[in-house]
């Protein structure tokens, strides 16, 4: 029966949540359980994609998006994958009518990854930003408002700014990685070889103006979002004190982390807020 696939796909887009990142997946759960699925669904397509260009280093990688992206249109349009990740996507695709835009600007981000090394104008950056970051942020807000358009609307251009905020504190975070291992530089008209304190101060800046805005769509949200996102929204805000306390140089020679036990308090934290509504 195609019902115990589609349920074995769902399962397989939980496993990846789970596995590849514990702040996402718990904040994944303190979603309302008639959204959660569908959050996994669009994660795993979003992770086996950014896998495949960071990850995959013995193999085709260009080839191995190429795959992907065709098998990708092929599930939308039959409604079924063999690989149940997409399988899984084409169904939260359909349900919440989201945009072909959206899916496939994420994947020509990607397709950065493969050879782009370094972003030198902000039209570049903001551009990659958009593909990576911002549109998965669309992709989630069509779950968490279930389709509906004007509340989309809305919420759209906050809910970008916030897939921003997430993606720049990524980008500071995992500075030595990028640069040493995959060779890339994202922030332009910067030298990440030798951050120092004002270059900092300024992405630092502009991360928390996105912040801001992104604070405005989270109180907005539907009841069954608000807890988990908010909680994300938490857990970033945290690391990027973290880094803001950080001398330049040490960001540049270590990836700044927070610790499991403080990413629980700051769970507890969000509950009460969310659960008094003093947010």
């Amino acid at each position: 029966m195609k019902s115990i696939f589609d349920t074995v796909s769902r399962d397989c887009s939980k496993a990846v949540t789970n596995s590849y990142s514990t702040s996402f997946s718990l904040a994944s759960k303190l979603l309302a359980p008639s959204i959660r699925q569908d959050v996994y669904n669009v994660y795993g397509f979003v992770r086996f994609a950014d896998e495949i260009v960071d990850s995959f280093h013995n193999y085709d990688k260009e080839t191995l998006l190429n795959d992907f992206e065709e098998d990708l249109k092929k599930a939308v349009r039959d409604k079924i994958s063999l690989n149940p990740i997409l399988n899984s996507f084409q169904e939260t695709v359909h349900k919440f009518n989201i945009e072909e835009e959206f899916y496939m600007s994420f994947l020509r981000s990607m397709r950065l990854d493969l050879y782009k090394s370094k972003y030198l104008t902000k039209e570049e950056y903001e551009d990659y930003i958009y593909g990576s970051a911002d549109v998965v942020g669309l992709m989630c807000l069509k779950v968490f408002v279930k389709g509906d358009q004007q509340k989309f609307d809305d919420l759209k251009e906050d809910a970008m700014k916030l897939g921003s905020a997430f993606q720049k504190v990524n980008f500071l975070r995992d500075l030595k990685a990028d640069l040493e291992d995959l060779n890339r530089s994202y922030f332009p008209n910067t030298n990440l070889q030798k951050l120092d304190e004002n270059s900092k101060k300024r992405i630092i800046e502009e991360i928390e103006l996105d912040f801001k805005a992104g604070l405005n769509g989270i109180q907005r949200l539907p009841v069954e979002a608000k807890l988990g996102v908010y909680t994300a929204y938490v857990y970033y805000l945290r690391l990027l004190h973290k880094l803001k306390k950080t001398p330049s140089l040490e960001i540049r020679n270590k990836r700044i982390r927070v610790p499991n036990y403080e990413k629980a308090g700051l769970m507890a934290k969000s509950y009460v807020t969310c659960r008094l509504n003093l947010l």
